[in-house]
């Protein structure tokens, strides 16, 4: 069986779910290779308010195991935190660099994450450009944007606004799926 790693912060974790272990989209996307009789064992290595440096830091523990494809999820915390999107992008081409070092033959796939421009005018605009040229530049599987149909959804998120709720992750793993089988 080979091992699928989902790489993130609480978004991948499912931060605020009653059993993140079955309704976070990683646990939905397992669902859904099982369903399509791909055999893949799903880690969630999600950790609820990690960064990309934090990531980079405990990248090694999960690369001690076998990796056949990795799922990188992280960066909107470091907006947060007001880490320029320089950073940002540099923590985030380190852990592409660690993974493909340890396992060049494993598939990787970069989630999205995107800021409105009205919330950060040109900060905005420099994150929103990170992932898709980090994607082209490591030849990356893409989901543009994790959240879409979700973000900004009273009724897909929980009580932050900031987080999926079990619907919203119904929603999130439909996002991802198409991509991630396109890989597999």
């Amino acid at each position: 069986m080979q091992n699928i790693l989902f790489f993130g912060d609480s978004l991948t974790a499912g931060y605020g779910l009653a059993n993140a272990a079955t309704e976070a989209f990683p646990a939905l996307i397992g669902e859904k290779m099982k369903a399509e009789g791909l055999a893949y064992q799903v880690i969630n290595a999600g950790v609820s308010g990690d960064t990309t440096k934090g990531g980079l830091g405990r990248l090694d523990y999960w690369l001690s195991k076998p990796i056949d494809v990795f799922v990188l999820e992280l960066g909107i915390n470091d907006l947060r935190h007001g880490v320029p999107p320089q950073s940002i992008t540099l923590n985030l081409q380190a852990i592409i660099n660690k993974v493909k070092t340890k396992y060049p033959a494993a598939k990787m796939v970069l989630l999205g994450m995107e800021i409105p421009e009205f919330f950060g005018g040109p900060l905005a605009g420099a994150f929103n450009m990170i992932y898709p040229a980090l994607a082209k530049a490591n030849g990356m599987a893409f989901v543009p944007f994790l959240l879409k149909g979700v973000a900004g959804q009273k009724h897909l998120n929980l009580w932050d606004r900031l987080h999926p709720s079990a619907a919203g992750y119904k929603v999130v793993a439909e996002t991802v799926w198409p991509v991630l089988k396109e890989v597999l």
